[in-house]
């Protein structure tokens, strides 16, 4: 062993939507230090959001050096390093150069992100297929996945397509650059680009299998021709060491040593499933049939709802089944909304009142979260000293401020279960007035919105044969109280915070301990690393009733705009 074994650590690596984080931890899953670099984004157009694969990894060089100096850690005591990115597509010709993706023709912009939907037209063709392979993404490909990215570059930027030597998932990428091995992960590749990983591999040195005539009848023939090797001819399991770990360039650029093992990449949420799940509590290790009891709520400016299970589970508008795709072994189901933390801050900063509220906070050094909150509990207050206001004494008289406001959430599409990302947001119970108090129950029945989306989710899941009972949740709205009250109460389940709040990083972590062979499998280490915190338990009673109530508005709202759309169109 290079080093003792108090000495030990591993690195976890998370490119997000907006930055770059890197976070150092110790065997136990605790967190000695972590950096943070933002990334640029560019939107050419409506529905176009790109980035750089360049600026990407200028972030990652100067948030692990960042990490390491603030942990006080010596190359030497790095045992292994794993990534997690967002499931954006990255094109590289045959140099490793980028390739542009953009309208613009800036090769610099080669990164369609994920929430990028310009390929919608190219989606509905796929969909209209009924190929096979769409089972398991719930029977509806996204505009988030792949495949209708990778046919509308062939069809809207025939150069770059022909440029264009590899294209990777982010996180797969991010493993290229520092390792100098194609090596594709399982987790991107059967949720992103319909790889079928529980099938007999075809390649050598893969498990699982790509499907010739998916790609055939969708139009991307060229892929099968050239022996799909620019989407990948090795695909592995998560925290599989890579190659020969960190290249010498790489390492210098990283502050690392050369050598330095490199787990199998995975997507972001996905990492904060590794980060959440495994945790004991009262102090039972949860076995494979306490995880489908289980789903872990990883937000930020999207949300995903990840429970596996040990069978596969076909749930339309779900994604899923994936094979091996989060814990080995297990069928990945996976939920999710398409804006969630990106839908509050729309709701906030587009409001008349947003820029006060900023004053404010700078002020009084508050953010604008902490702000609307306190206006809440006030205006609480108000209906509790104002009997004629006070319509149930036995409701909680937060709950009460939304009995005449509600939100559809769907401002960015419906990710699952409807799986149409046509959708479109609705408000309900809107007045004339435009005061912070105004927004401050605009927030609220927005947050309400949110977590009746999750229990929406949740009821599809448990309809198909999941008993989900606890919600281990991690990302920015886990900071916030009103967001943990509202998704316990609307959902009726337990709510667990981890111990290490930043489960998406150590879930990468975990990813770097599993490649430094410290780790013997990867539910080995979610269960050493995963630590439970802080429980939030639902209201019931009368609280319980209400939110039933707004539940039943919360599904007739998507009605009313489904109905509304059918009288434009005829």
């Amino acid at each position: 062993m290079s080093s003792s074994p108090d000495k030990r650590c591993y690195i976890g690596i998370d490119v997000g939507t907006g930055s770059v984080r890197a976070g150092v931890f110790d065997g136990n899953g605790k967190m000695l230090a972590a950096a943070t670099r933002e990334i640029q984004i560019w939107r050419p157009e409506a529905d176009f959001v790109e980035q750089s694969s360049d600026d990407i990894w200028r972030a990652v060089r100067a948030a692990v050096k960042q990490a390491l100096a603030d942990a006080d850690v010596k190359p030497e005591h790095v045992r292994g390093l794993g990534f997690d990115a967002t499931c954006s597509l990255v094109v590289l010709d045959a140099d490793d150069q980028p390739v542009t993706v953009s309208p613009s023709g800036s090769d610099e912009q080669n990164v369609i992100v994920w929430m990028d939907h310009r390929a919608m037209d190219q989606m509905h063709r796929i969909n209209a297929t009924r190929h096979d392979v769409l089972k398991y993404v719930g029977g509806t490909i996204s505009p988030e996945m792949q495949s209708p990215k990778l046919l509308w570059l062939k069809e809207i930027l025939p150069q770059t397509w022909q440029r264009a030597a590899r294209f990777f998932d982010l996180p797969d990428w991010l493993v290229y650059r520092a390792s100098g091995h194609d090596t594709r992960s399982l987790c991107s590749t059967v949720c992103k680009w319909t790889y079928l990983g529980h099938e007999e591999a075809r390649t050598k040195g893969s498990v699982g299998r790509w499907d010739e005539t998916f790609f055939r009848r969708v139009g991307l023939a060229d892929l099968v021709d050239e022996g799909y090797r620019r989407i990948g001819t090795r695909v592995r399991p998560m925290g599989e060491p890579v190659g020969k770990g960190l290249t010498e360039k790489a390492a210098g650029e990283l502050g690392l040593r050369p050598g330095t093992p490199v787990g199998v990449s995975i997507i972001d949420a996905h990492a904060g499933g590794l980060g959440l799940l495994g945790a004991p509590l009262d102090g039972k290790t949860p076995a494979q049939v306490d995880l489908e009891t289980r789903l872990a709520l990883i937000g930020g400016t999207s949300s995903c709802h990840m429970t596996v299970s040990r069978e596969a589970r076909f749930i339309p508008g779900v994604w899923g089944p994936y094979y091996s795709a989060m814990i080995p072994g297990m069928w990945l189901t996976e939920g999710g909304q398409s804006a969630t933390g990106a839908l509050v801050d729309h709701v906030i900063f587009a409001h008349a009142r947003a820029a006060e509220l900023q004053r404010e906070g700078k002020s009084s050094g508050q953010t604008v979260y902490e702000l609307l909150n306190q206006r809440l509990d006030r205006l609480a207050q108000t209906l509790v000293r104002d009997e004629t206001l006070v319509r149930d004494s036995n409701l909680a008289p937060a709950a009460q401020l939304t009995r005449e406001l509600h939100v559809l959430p769907y401002f960015h599409g419906n990710r699952s279960p409807r799986a149409d990302a046509t959708l479109r947001g609705m408000i309900s119970g809107l007045t004339l007035g435009d005061t912070a108090d105004d927004l401050a129950l605009l927030y609220l029945a927005t947050i309400q919105a949110i977590a009746h989306g999750t229990r929406h989710i949740i009821d599809t899941l448990n309809a198909q044969g999941y008993r989900i009972e606890t919600v281990f949740a991690c990302g920015g709205g886990t900071k916030n109280p009103v967001f943990l009250r509202e998704h316990a109460d609307i959902t009726g389940c337990t709510l667990i915070l981890p111990r290490e709040p930043e489960a998406v990083l150590l879930g990468s972590a975990i990813l770097g301990a599993v490649a430094s062979g410290d780790c013997g499998s990867v539910l080995e280490a979610m269960t050493r690393m995963n630590v439970a915190g802080e429980a939030i338990r639902p209201a019931g009673g009368n609280v319980k009733r209400y939110h039933d109530a707004k539940h039943r508005v919360f599904q007739r709202m998507y009605d009313d705009f489904t109905s509304y759309r059918g009288l434009m169109e005829s």
